[in-house]
């Protein structure tokens, strides 16, 4: 029976029976349960300042956490080449959520910010933006990765146009449409809420599949130019604020703007080179604000010192570099695009949280992959490396190792 049974599968359908990259699950478990315990020691005095038993963030965190490894499992034993089909549905409901989000009574408005939809019934507040990122890369992927095998549209030589377009057509231009079309109308919506790191990053994860995907170099160039003026129009009422309190923190301490970046370097540079010791943290006291949400990694870094800290960032470049092994070994192209674009997206999200932190850059709501407290965050992490992990079982039996 089990030999019948085998010999009904398609080839696909064996192919997606491999083993899972062994390497890549044991760096994001790792990172995961070091993450959930960072949050413990980091959000027990937050819990205890709201009257919330010591554990709240730690239980929930915990459960997310466990949730997200069976949700990450669950995705790995899924054939990849179903998230095809699955791209378009995934990037229509961000859009649809970017668009609730902005309405009042479903998005929740935390800081001057409206980035949140509202708990209803047994769902987490969460942010949209989170779906949105894994949409673009779903979506650019899937079409992408038959870029080689369409044949471009032409037009009657007679025409008076067809010279215009077939210039068009040969520097790329039109091929760009649709991708530059659904990242504007995603930016302009992200725009209103405003988010600044989470327009960033879904402009880098799109871009990411378009580098990889072969996109002529001098549109990146004009690309980033144009982001540049975004961010620039972004940067308006407490945005350019932010911008005055990175140049010079210290001036803006006693008014409060520059109280939490300078709380995080003293964090940071209280640990020491082997740290305070774990759950011993001083500035985690009201001194530190959010420090189980962006700003946990100057607690690692006071709790466990420049080694901890280091061997943390370590473990997240072993992930980025094992991740960018899969998707060289891809067994096609939408996998490979697909997983280049997840793990650019992870990869920039761990820089622009460090960055933040260490004052390299100015503040911006951004959070730790795997570390920053947020259930539907992390759930959403850990879906996207399943779907690494789904390319990795398809990679040709010779290439492994």
């Amino acid at each position: 029976m089990a030999q019948k049974l085998k010999r009904d599968l398609t080839v696909q359908e064996q192919l997606a029976r491999g083993p899972l990259d062994m390497p890549f699950l044991m760096l994001v478990t790792l990172l995961t349960i070091i993450g959930v315990i960072m949050v413990f020691s980091a959000s027990y005095p937050v819990a205890l300042t709201e009257d919330k038993n010591p554990t709240f963030y730690f239980i929930r965190q915990l459960f997310f956490g466990g949730a997200g490894l069976v949700f990450m499992w669950v995705i790995s034993k899924i054939n990849y080449q179903r998230f095809r089909w699955m791209s378009m549905g995934v990037l229509a409901v961000s859009i649809v959520l970017l668009v609730l989000v902005l309405i009042p009574g479903i998005g929740v408005e935390v800081k001057k910010a409206r980035r949140w939809i509202r708990a209803i019934g047994p769902l987490p507040q969460f942010q949209p933006s989170e779906v949105a990122k894994v949409g673009v890369i779903m979506y650019f992927a899937s079409r992408l990765s038959k870029r080689n095998t369409e044949t471009p549209r032409t037009i009657s030589p007679r025409s008076y146009l067809s010279g215009p377009y077939n210039y068009l057509q040969r520097i790329g231009f039109l091929e760009l449409i649709p991708y530059g079309a659904i990242l504007g109308v995603i930016v302009l919506l992200m725009m209103k809420e405003p988010h600044m790191s989470g327009t960033i990053l879904i402009l880098l994860g799109g871009a990411a599949v378009l580098f990889a995907a072969g996109i002529k170099l001098y549109w990146f160039a004009a690309g980033g130019a144009l982001m540049g003026a975004l961010l620039l129009l972004m940067m308006s009422g407490y945005q350019s604020t932010r911008v005055q309190v990175w140049r010079d923190p210290w001036a803006y301490y006693k008014t409060g703007e520059g109280f939490q970046i300078v709380q995080s370097l003293y964090a940071i540079g209280s640990g020491g080179l082997l740290g305070v010791g774990l759950g011993k943290s001083r500035q985690k006291f009201s001194f530190l604000p959010e420090p189980e949400n962006d700003f946990i990694f100057p607690i690692v870094c006071e709790e466990l010192g420049l080694v901890g800290a280091g061997i943390i960032l370590f473990l997240f470049a072993l992930l980025i570099i094992r991740g960018f092994w899969i998707a060289i070994h891809a067994r096609d192209r939408f996998g490979a695009l697909l997983v280049v674009g997840i793990i650019t997206l992870l990869a920039g999200q761990v820089f622009l949280n460090i960055a933040v932190v260490t004052n390299l850059i100015p503040t911006t709501g951004i959070s730790l992959p795997f570390f920053s407290y947020g259930g539907t965050a992390l759930m959403i992490q850990l879906a996207e490396m399943g779907m690494v992990l789904s390319v990795s079982r398809q990679i040709p039996a010779a290439k492994q190792g």
